[in-house]
C-alpha cells in the first residue's frame, strides 16, 4: 500500500493506493482506495495512523453500495461465493500466496475451466496483461527469477530487522 501526502498535508487528505492488485469493491483497477476518510469525510486532526485503521476496517468490512469496482461489489452483494472465489485467485496471482508458482497454475486451471477469458486483464499471459502473452518456454525462467529474487528481498528484510 501506499499513501501519498501532498504539499499541503494536513489539511488536504493523502491519497491511498494498493501496489498489489486486488479484487475488492473499494478499491478501483488503479489500486486507488475509496474511503470517505480520505475524500469528504477528512479534517487535519485524524492523522496517518487512523487513516490506516479505516483501511484496514475497510479490507474486512468492504462498502459495496460506495463501490469503484462495480463487478465487485456487484459480486459481494448478489454471490459471495463467487466473489470470494475471485479475491482468493487474484490473491494467488498477485500476492503470491501459496508460492510464486501457484498463481500461474491456478490462473491456468480458471481458463481450462472457462472461468476467466484470455482477455482478462489479470490472469498472466492473457492478451490484456501486462506482461503481454508469453511463449511457453521462457515462462518457466521468469517464474525461477522471480522466486529467487523474492527470496533474497526477504532475506534483506530480515537482515534489516
Amino acid at each position: 500500500m501506499k499513501l501519498l501526502l501532498g504539499k499541503d498535508f494536513p489539511a488536504s487528505p493523502p491519497k491511498g493506493y494498493f501496489l498489489t492488485k486486488i479484487f475488492h469493491p473499494n478499491v478501483g483497477a488503479n489500486g486507488e482506495i475509496c474511503v470517505n476518510v480520505l475524500k469528504r469525510d477528512w479534517t487535519a486532526e485524524l492523522g496517518i495512523r487512523h487513516v490506516l485503521l479505516t483501511i484496514k476496517c475497510l479490507l474486512i468490512h468492504p462498502n459495496p453500495e460506495s463501490a469503484l469496482n462495480e463487478e465487485a461489489g456487484r459480486l459481494l452483494l448478489e454471490n459471495y461465493e463467487e466473489y470470494a472465489a475471485r479475491a482468493r485467485l487474484l490473491t494467488e496471482i498477485h500476492g503470491g500466496a501459496g508460492g510464486p508458482s501457484s498463481g500461474r497454475a491456478e490462473a491456468s486451471r480458471a481458463l481450462a475451466s472457462g472461468a476467466a477469458s484470455s482477455t482478462d486483464p489479470v490472469v498472466p499471459g492473457g492478451l490484456g496483461g501486462a506482461d503481454g502473452p508469453m511463449a511457453k518456454k521462457h515462462a518457466g525462467e521468469r517464474d525461477k527469477k522471480l522466486a529467487a529474487k523474492k527470496k533474497t528481498d526477504k532475506k534483506r528484510a530480515l537482515r534489516r530487522l
